[in-house]
C-alpha cells in the first residue's frame, strides 16, 4: 500500500512541475522513433536518447518531419500543453484503483485453486463399487477369556479378527467360521464405527461358513447384494474389500484367475468344492468378507490364501456365493446345517496307497452309526495283536472313489434318507452293501 502511494505521488510530482518545452530539436531529452534503415519499411527502431530533465510522458500527435527536414522521423511532442489539472484526476484515479486492487490481488496469492481432478471411467465405476459396498462390510472381533497369572484376574483379550458383511435387515452377519472359532465373546464393528456384540447363530465346519446376529437399529444395517457364481468366467475383474491386519474397509482389486477349485476346510479337513480363485489380494483379516464383481453383486467369500509368508502371494481363494447361499439360509432358519454322512472314520490317503490299493479304508464304524448298521467292518487287531485292516471303500452308487475327497464329494450331492450302495473290498474279493444315509450329530 506504501509502495502504491509513493509511485502515484511520484507521478503527480512529474506532471505538475515539469517545465514546458516549446519545440522539439534533435537535441531534446525524450524518446526518438524512427524508422530503421536496415530494416524493412514497417518496422520500428526506439532510441533512447540521454536527458537532464526528467522524462515525460507524451500524447499521440506524431509529427511527420524533424528538423532535419526528413518525412520518415517520427518526433513525440511533449505532454506540456495538458493542464495541470487533469493530471491531478488521472493521478487520483490511478491511485485508488491500485488501492483497491490491492486486497485482492494478495488474497489471489495466498488462495491458490487446485484443478479437479479427473477420473477415468473405470476409475469412477470402482469409486464407486467401494463407496455403495463398504456400508455392508462389517469388522468382527474374536475375544477370548484369559487369567492373569498373578492377580489371577479374568480378563476378555482380542485373539483374531477378521471381516464379514450384513445378509439382512434382521441384523444376520456372515462371516468365515476360523475367524469366530474358539471365541468366547464377537464384537462386530459397522462401517459407521458403532460396535455391537454378537451372538452366533449357526455355523458349518465343513464349508468354513458362520453366521451371527447383531440386534442392531435396521437403519444401519445395508444388506449387501447377492449374485451367481454359477456363470463367473476366468478373468472376469473382482474386487475384495475388508479389515487386512486391522485396517478397516481395505479395497483391493483382482481378476479370477480360477474356477472349479478345491481346497481343504481349516477345522475339519474336509474339501470345499467349486471354490473360486483369484489375485485379489487376501491377506489375514480379509477372511470373510465379500468378493464383488464389477457390478457391485457378491459372489464369494473370502476364506484361505495359498503362501508361505502367510501374506497374500497372489492366490486366493473365495467360497462361492452359491454354495453360501444354501448353507446360509440352513443356519438362519435351523441353527444347524443337515448334512449326511455315512457315519465312518476313515485312514489317512497316504496309509491306503502304502497298502498298494485305491479306496477309504474304513478304521471305525460304530454300531450306532448308518455304516455299523449296515455291517461295514472296521479295522482291528486279532487275538495276536496283528493288524485286521477293515473294508476299503472303493465306490458308491456305481461312483468310484479313490480317496476321502472323493467320499466327500458323493455325500454332498446326498440327502438325508437316501439309500446308497456301497462297494468295498474285503479281504480278497468285492461286496456291495446298501446304507442308508443319517443326519450329522449336532456340533457343540
Amino acid at each position: 500500500m506504501a509502495t502504491t502511494t509513493s509511485c502515484s505521488l511520484l507521478l503527480s510530482t512529474l506532471f505538475l512541475h515539469s517545465p514546458p518545452s516549446p519545440q522539439l530539436s534533435n537535441s531534446s531529452s525524450f524518446f526518438n522513433l524512427s524508422p530503421s534503415r536496415s530494416s524493412p519499411p514497417t518496422s520500428i527502431s526506439l532510441n533512447p536518447i540521454r536527458s537532464k530533465r526528467y522524462f515525460r510522458i507524451f500524447s499521440s500527435k506524431l509529427p511527420l518531419n524533424d528538423n532535419n527536414g526528413d518525412d520518415d522521423a517520427l518526433l513525440l511532442t511533449p505532454f506540456s500543453t495538458v493542464k495541470p489539472f487533469f493530471l491531478l484526476c488521472t493521478s487520483v484515479a490511478l491511485s485508488f484503483s491500485l488501492f483497491a486492487a490491492s486486497p485482492a490481488v494478495e488474497s489471489a496469492s495466498a488462495f491458490v485453486v487446485s484443478t479437479p481432478r479427473k477420473l477415468q471411467t473405470d476409475e469412477l465405476a470402482t469409486v464407486r463399487l467401494f463407496q455403495e459396498n463398504t456400508p455392508s462390510v462389517v469388522y468382527i472381533t474374536n475375544l477370548a477369556v484369559r487369567q492373569d497369572a498373578f492377580t489371577l484376574d479374568v480378563l476378555e483379550v482380542p485373539q483374531g479378527s477378521g471381516s464379514g458383511f450384513v445378509w439382512d435387515k434382521l441384523g444376520h452377519i456372515v462371516t468365515n467360521y476360523h475367524v469366530i472359532r474358539g471365541a468366547s465373546d464377537l464384537r462386530v464393528t459397522l462401517a459407521d464405527q458403532s460396535t455391537f456384540d454378537a451372538k452366533v447363530v449357526g455355523f458349518d465346519q465343513d464349508k468354513d461358513v458362520a453366521v451371527l446376529r447383531i440386534d442392531a437399529p435396521k437403519d444401519k444395517l445395508r444388506p449387501i447384494p447377492v449374485g451367481v457364481s454359477a456363470d463367473l468366467l476366468v478373468g472376469q475383474k473382482v474386487f475384495a474389500i475388508g479389515n487386512p491386519f486391522g485396517l478397516d474397509h481395505t479395497l483391493t482389486t483382482g481378476v479370477i484367475s480360477g474356477l472349479r477349485r478345491e481346497i481343504s476346510s481349516a477345522a475339519t479337513g474336509r474339501p470345499i468344492q467349486d471354490v473360486i480363485q483369484t489375485d485379489a489380494a487376501i491377506n489375514p483379516g480379509n477372511s470373510g468378507g465379500p468378493l464383488l464383481d464389477s457390478s457391485g453383486t457378491l459372489i464369494g467369500i473370502n476364506t484361505a490364501i495359498y503362501s508361505p509368508s502367510g501374506a497374500s502371494s497372489g492366490v486366493g481363494f473365495s467360497i462361492p456365493v452359491d454354495t453360501v447361499g444354501g448353507i446360509v439360509d440352513q443356519l438362519v432358519r435351523f441353527g444347524k446345517v443337515t448334512r449326511p454322512i455315512l457315519g465312518i472314520k476313515f485312514a489317512p490317503d497316504q496309509s491306503v496307497e502304502q497298502l498298494g490299493v485305491s479306496g477309504v479304508l474304513v478304521l471305525d464304524a460304530p454300531p450306532s452309526g448308518p455304516a455299523g448298521k449296515a455291517g461295514l467292518q472296521s479295522t482291528k487287531r486279532d487275538g495276536y495283536g496283528r493288524l485286521v485292516l477293515g473294508d476299503i471303500i472303493t465306490s458308491v452308487n456305481g461312483t468310484k472313489v479313490s480317496n476321502g475327497s472323493d467320499l466327500y464329494r458323493i455325500l454332498d450331492q446326498c440327502k438325508v434318507g437316501d439309500e446308497v450302495t456301497v462297494e468295498v473290498l474285503r479281504g480278497d474279493h468285492k461286496e456291495k452293501i446298501s446304507v442308508t444315509l443319517e443326519p450329522k450329530p449336532d456340533e457343540s
